[in-house]
């Protein structure tokens, strides 16, 4: 596991994507005597930003301290493709949780991005939200006759969505595929000028961006605190913890697990290199690569995703999982340039039944945190912000349990 004493946002990311800053940050301060306010949010990337400016929305008075630069380490590692459909299809969470929760689940998640794109709407935040559909390829083990269990179990949850055979499939968006599940309601983003956007709306309502680093936490059942490496502490009603993928020694989870995925942006394509749509495109195998052109034309493309949160092994791996990523591209879009614009890498969470880790701190009654997010960042950012900001609250459903931080790990016997 990463150290989170000396962690720092290059460990996390490694490279630099295509994605811009959008509005200037908020200017940060650093604190000259210990202050108090009713939230505490230790993690300025997009999770902490969502939790913000939703916080503030309510009246929150509401402190976001990061050691560095806000959005500049995990986020900025995001291919921000914002997918409703999570890591497990459906098929394999129904078998670990039964249907009715994992349709529940399905179901948060879509209703996530719309909420998203609601509130992007609302803020006027652009950040090149785009809503799109998805376009799950048979791949590996999963061919039709899976993605058609697949299918029919997203039906009978209420899930919109149709199953393309091969030669639907061609015709419609060119690609060389058995089969695919084409669905709506998923999106893109700039995830940087996102985490921004945000940012800039909360501090407008009054949040405050501290630049410390957070050393230790204390919580009781009255108060929590956060202690900085300056010297000075920070009392709250409660503290968040948004740390990205390095989770403080205080969290601990059996489902969890820190890994490496690299990405590359091309140049921009001409239009007719592109898929129809565009939609977003991922695989449907366990080491799936996944796809989505940007604003200026580019295609993105990650994957290549290794069990190894070293980061000095991540940087070296660097060339040899672009060289691979490009030849995917070309097997992928045979009518696509391969040429190289960006190449980054990042570590990000995973967890053994692919949903987040949301909810209080086991043992620590003041103490909230969201973490593990696998191959759904931003849609489970916005989840985990209405989560908190209701138990921040006091409002308790039956729900929350779906992802608490201390539920067991159904893959274990």
């Amino acid at each position: 596991m990463l150290d989170p004493d000396t962690t720092r946002q290059d460990d996390l990311r490694s490279g630099r994507g295509p994605w811009l800053a959008g509005p200037a940050r908020p200017a940060s301060e650093e604190l000259e005597t210990d202050i108090r306010c009713d939230v505490a949010i230790v993690g300025g990337g997009i999770t902490g930003a969502m939790v913000a400016e939703h916080l503030t929305a309510f009246g929150h008075r509401v402190v976001v301290i990061d050691r560095e630069r806000e959005g500049f380490g995990s986020t900025a590692a995001s291919t921000a493709m914002l997918q409703w459909e999570i890591d497990l299809p459906l098929r394999r969470l129904a078998e670990l949780y039964g249907f009715d929760r994992a349709a529940d689940v399905y179901r948060r998640s879509f209703r996530a991005v719309a909420g998203l794109g609601e509130l992007v709407a609302q803020l006027e935040l652009g950040a090149a939200f785009i809503p799109r559909d998805t376009v799950y390829l048979a791949a590996g083990e999963v061919g039709p006759r899976e993605l058609r269990d697949e299918h029919i179990l997203r039906e009978r949850a209420g899930l919109p969505g149709a199953l393309l055979d091969h030669a639907t499939l061609l015709d419609a968006f060119g690609f060389d595929r058995a089969a695919a599940l084409v669905s709506p309601g998923s999106a893109e983003a700039d995830p940087l000028s996102l985490c921004h956007a945000l940012l800039a709306r909360a501090a407008g309502r009054g949040a405050r961006l501290i630049r410390d680093e957070a050393v230790t936490f204390e919580s009781s059942s009255q108060a929590a605190a956060v202690k900085l490496a300056g010297g000075r502490t920070v009392e709250a009603g409660h503290v968040v913890l948004a740390t990205g993928y390095v989770m403080p020694a205080c969290v601990t989870s059996d489902l969890h697990r820190t890994a490496s995925s690299w990405a590359i942006a091309t140049l921009p394509q001409p239009p007719a290199t592109l898929w129809p749509g565009p939609a977003l495109v991922w695989e449907a195998s366990q080491d799936y690569i996944y796809c989505r052109t940007t604003s200026d034309g580019r295609i993105v493309l990650g994957g290549e995703d290794e069990k190894t949160e070293d980061p000095d092994l991540r940087e070296r791996l660097g060339p040899q999982k672009t060289k691979a990523l490009l030849g995917k591209l070309k097997a992928l879009l045979p009518q696509a340039e391969p040429t190289l614009g960006h190449a980054w890498s990042g570590a990000f969470g995973q967890t053994s039944d692919g949903l987040p880790l949301i909810g209080r701190v086991p043992g620590q009654a003041r103490m909230l945190a969201a973490y593990g997010y696998g191959g759904n960042g931003i849609t489970f950012s916005f989840l985990a912000s209405r989560l908190l900001a209701s138990l921040i609250g006091g409002v308790e459903a039956p729900w929350f349990q779906h992802f608490a931080i201390d539920r067991r790990d159904p893959t274990k016997p």
